[in-house]
């Protein structure tokens, strides 16, 4: 099995100080050599582990800053978030 250079050097840093900015360019690239279909079916399935862990790193990331603005909207007196709608907009 072969991993691109380039996904292998992310993972290390990830492993490292993962964040949601490095962890989603990780998965990002990850998408992007699967979808060009060159991978055999053990470098796929490697890709597609380490993509649902990335994803569940962005998934954290993203519910704490949510319940950091939560507290912070609380901490200012306004008691509830209003859900953004992209129509509205």
């Amino acid at each position: 099995m072969t991993i691109h250079p380039k996904i292998q050097a992310m993972a290390k840093k990830s492993s490292e100080n993962p964040n949601f900015e490095t962890s989603l360019k990780e998965l990002e690239a990850l998408v992007e050599k699967m979808e060009q279909g060159d991978l055999s079916l053990e470098a796929s399935l490697s890709h597609f582990e380490r993509g649902v862990q990335l994803s569940r790193t962005c998934q954290q990331a993203l519910k704490a800053a949510e319940q950091k603005v939560e507290i912070l909207m609380k901490k200012s007196g306004q008691e509830e978030i209003t859900t953004f709608d992209s129509e509205d907009a």
